[in-house]
């Protein structure tokens, strides 16, 4: 490593790696540091005994279409190199137990489907699809406002949030029952609830709404797997004079008198001088862990209390020594529920996590990827992955990753089991032709993902969160910015959208406009 940066980034998810391949870009000399062996955040993916399986990329919207702007940043950063494959049109199937239902591409096809299952709410769903819409339309101006400061954000902030705070306020549940009263298409509609995190009572509707909308087109996969969004991405970093180093982890932010930030001290003792600094860990590590002794900022780490981290998940990770195509494994994702009260299977799981699980979710990456069967013959894999606590696990957390002890495997054993018979009962086909598994909890999520209670999607996207005006790049230590889901949203568009708006306020330059 060289003696000076313009820029470290702290983290390599995917909102890291688009600002480094931004700022690279622009000539600036970038430094990426990952405190995990593996490059990527939720995009790496890992492997067992022949398997390889994605820790968080399951599926993508609109990148299929080269106009989009996901795509296009995409395309910029991976200097072309990242391909995807469009899924079947039936990308997500709701399975309840009376009734499935396909959510089908394009949105044409979505609203022809839902009409057919509810034909007696035809102009409830109409009413929705135009409110999907009109709410999409107020993002721009709300993520826009993240941009300002000064005299700046006190001029135009309320103009540019206004539309926007009016349905983020709201919860997806109140909107939606204010367009109809059947419960069962709220249900329904509510299915991605997984993408998000948190169900109809609890969920901001803009979230919802940016969810439903990011798939009305379709969903597509990257072609080679999902490790494939960093690897190609690296190369152009590097290629511009950027460095990229993991397993390096950074113990604090180097401040200078509590008011600028000169660079970062690593776990080591090094210090590594740097013009500016980004955080892509989450506010919670940078403002609890990063900035732990800076006393000048404490009003601005008191905003930690206002917002809540997301739930854990455990996922089991199966293999089949049989291909894809040879068991009957489609690429539709499948989403299985106990009724069509969400919030009310949320709640009595929270309470006891042996009764029946809210949300099971399964994914097959091995019929997704169009290069599989060439890079693993013979093979198949699945992801199913169920709400989980942290709390439950806690007693573990101190305990080094794959060393817990015996009660922690026999814990997580059954767990698997239940989750397998579940995988049985819904996919009968696979029956007894499972070869390999391997489950993660939220213990594995602190510990490789770095979030302390394991949550998958760093704060909660609740309406609370969306009114938090320090929720943006900018931070009262002059030279230190952060990025990431939290800045703007879940999920990797989201991370993605805000490496452009963190690289956009760093170079004092629209780059979303020249992207």
């Amino acid at each position: 490593m060289q003696k000076k940066y313009d820029i470290i980034i702290i983290g390599s998810g995917i909102s890291g790696l688009c600002c480094g391949a931004l700022l690279s870009m622009e000539g600036k000399r970038v430094l990426i540091l990952e405190k995990h062996f593996k490059i990527g955040g939720y995009t790496h993916t890992f492997k067992r005994k022949g398997f390889e399986w994605d820790v968080g990329i399951h599926y993508v919207g609109s990148v299929h279409n080269k106009k989009s702007f996901s795509r296009k940043v995409f395309d910029k950063i991976s200097n072309n190199n990242l391909k995807w494959q469009k899924m079947n049109e039936n990308y997500d199937r709701m399975i309840f137990p009376d009734k499935s239902y396909d959510f089908i591409a394009p949105k044409t096809k979505f609203i022809e489907k839902m009409k057919e299952y509810f034909p007696e709410n035809t102009s409830d769903i109409d009413k929705y699809i135009e409110l999907v819409s009109k709410v999409n339309k107020t993002c721009i101006k709300y993520f826009s406002a993240k941009t300002l400061s000064g005299i700046s954000e006190v001029f135009f902030r309320g103009y540019l949030t206004k539309n926007f705070l009016k349905y983020s306020n709201m919860t997806t549940f109140d909107a939606l029952s204010k367009i109809t009263s059947n419960t069962k298409l709220i249900g329904v509609l509510t299915g991605q609830w997984g993408d998000y995190g948190l169900p109809p009572n609890e969920s901001s509707f803009v979230m919802h709404c940016m969810i439903v909308n990011h798939y009305f087109d379709g969903a597509n996969y990257p072609i080679g797997g999902s490790r494939m969004i960093a690897e190609t991405i690296v190369p152009v970093i590097i290629g511009n004079g950027g460095e990229v180093i993991k397993s390096c982890s950074v113990d604090k932010i180097w401040v200078e008198n509590g008011v600028i930030a000169k660079g970062v001290i690593l776990e080591s003792g090094r210090r590594i001088r740097a013009d500016n600094v980004i955080s892509s860990a989450g506010v919670a590590n940078t403002l609890g862990k990063f900035l732990r002794e800076e006393k000048n900022i404490n009003n601005y780490k008191n905003n930690l209390i206002k917002v809540k981290p997301s739930s854990g998940h455990a996922c089991l990770y199966i293999g089949f020594d049989q291909s894809a195509k040879s068991l009957g494994i489609e690429d539709t994702n499948l989403w299985v529920y106990p009724s069509y009260k969400h919030d009310n299977n949320v709640k009595k799981f929270r309470l006891n996590q042996n009764s029946t699980f809210p949300l099971l979710y399964m994914s097959f990456a091995s019929s997704k990827d169009p290069e599989w069967d060439k890079n693993h013959p013979n093979k198949a894999t699945m992801e199913v992955i169920v709400p989980s606590s942290f709390k439950h696990y806690k007693k573990w957390s101190e305990e080094p990753w794959r060393k817990r002890g015996d009660d922690y495997e026999v814990y997580k054993e059954k767990l698997s089991n239940r989750i397998i018979e579940e995988v049985y009962r819904y996919c009968p086909h696979l029956r007894n032709k499972i070869s390999f598994y391997e489950l993660s909890t939220p213990l594995s999520t602190k510990n490789l993902a770095n979030y302390e209670y394991g949550e998958l999607y760093g704060i909660d996207h609740n309406p609370e969160r969306f009114s938090q005006k320090w929720l943006k790049p900018k931070t009262p230590i002059k030279n230190l910015y952060l990025t990431g889901q939290d800045i703007l949203t879940v999920g990797l568009a989201g991370a993605l959208a805000s490496g452009v708006l963190t690289s956009s306020v760093v170079l004092k330059k629209n780059m979303f406009k020249k992207i």
